[in-house]
């Protein structure tokens, strides 16, 4: 009779911690313990079901092997022997050898024919503000590797084709035999390939692909981000012997701007104004994206660091109709190089004013007056 799946003999998931497996092993243990069932054959054999199961997923190493490969993982003497059947697949050797692939590196890729896939290439490309806000298609210039006209691929010369390698029989890998388990390794005639060329294509050496540049026209969405990365499925390297192409993964940065800097779909800029103008009041244009202009109105009386905020003057938000807002930060510039008669009339204002025309300053020094005034006391 088939084995019944050991995470339903405990009556948990798979993704169950080692807590809750201990919770319910002892559970099902006080249940089917043979001292409560004394002459229940059928408790019994629950009590073994449970013991095994939990034996099993408490090991880590043992529980990752059953996961993958199910009851064959533990088959005809457990981590060692051969044998095969079971739920999960064949041979425990072989399976033996996936779990050190997969959990220590061993052994490679695996491959069939000799076709391998091409390596995912990358390419840097800086874009202005402006064309993040309209979006823009652009060409690049990739250089890359491409499948062999001569010989499509194959590496063979043209009119000849590659043979099945005698070493490994086409399979890439040979095992061999290393005390208490049987590895897999990359068949040291064919380098894992499964076929040997006897006469290499003389385009490309046997590799099946050449180097070429290529132009690709890259589509840029309007509200792209800094840092946002395109993938181009198929646009990579060719891969060997007529193998599949790797992917072309284009990484975007975004140029400094002159006024604008961008927080997501916000943009910022900071704009000086007269000290006049903060006095008094008055208004200035700032350039928005859109290639317009946007009047601000500054009351009077503003100071340093006020911000005003334009809705909807931002960058658009991708896969929306919406669009961010720009918040427009001013400075209050001190006048320099002043003539003389400059001067007097700032002089002349400095006489006539009072705590009330520069009522921050008041306030600080009336603070400070009396912080003095308490350390004296």
């Amino acid at each position: 009779m088939a084995k019944r799946d050991f995470y339903e003999v405990l009556g948990v998931t798979v993704e169950a911690d080692e807590k809750t497996l201990k919770s319910a092993y002892r559970k099902m243990a006080m249940k089917y313990h043979p001292d409560r069932n004394p002459g229940d054959a059928e408790a019994e054999a629950s009590f073994k079901e449970a013991n095994e199961a939990y034996d099993t997923l408490k090991d880590p190493q043992k529980r990752a092997a059953y996961d993958r490969f199910g009851h064959a993982a533990f088959e005809n003497g457990g981590f060692g022997g051969g044998g095969g059947g079971g739920p999960h697949g064949a041979d425990f050797s072989s399976t033996m050898s996936d779990i050190f692939e997969e959990f220590f590196g061993m052994g490679g890729q695996r491959r069939s024919g000799g076709r391998e896939r091409g390596a995912d290439l990358r390419y840097n490309l800086d874009i202005s503000l402006e064309d993040a806000f309209n979006g823009k298609t652009v060409e690049i210039e990739v250089p890359t590797s491409v499948t062999c006209d001569a010989c499509s691929g194959s590496g063979a010369k043209p009119g000849t084709s590659p043979t099945t390698c005698r070493t490994c029989g086409g399979a890439g890998r040979v095992r061999a035999a290393q005390g208490f388990f049987t590895l897999e390794r990359a068949c040291p005639t064919c380098q894992g390939k499964g076929q040997v060329i006897s006469d290499p294509c003389d385009s490309c050496g046997g590799v099946g692909r050449t180097t070429q540049e290529r132009t690709l026209s890259v589509n840029i969405p309007a509200g792209i981000e800094d840092g946002t990365r395109i993938r181009l499925a198929g646009e990579g390297e060719a891969g060997l012997r007529g193998g599949p192409a790797g992917d072309l993964y284009i990484f975007l940065s975004l140029k400094p701007h002159e006024i604008f800097q961008r927080d997501g779909a916000d943009l910022y800029c900071r704009v000086p104004i007269s000290m006049s103008t903060a006095t008094l009041g008055g208004q200035f244009d700032v350039p928005t994206l859109d290639g317009a202009t946007s009047r601000v109105k500054v009351p009077e009386g503003t100071q340093t660091g006020k911000q005003f905020r334009l809705r909807g003057k931002g960058m658009p938000i991708m896969r929306a109709t919406q669009h961010g807002d720009m918040y427009v930060q001013v400075t209050v510039e001190t006048p320099t190089n002043l003539t003389k008669r400059q001067r007097e009339l700032l002089a002349e204002f400095e006489q006539e004013s009072s705590g009330e025309n520069h009522p921050e300053s008041a306030g600080f020094f009336t603070k400070v007056k009396d912080f003095i005034d308490n350390l004296s006391a």
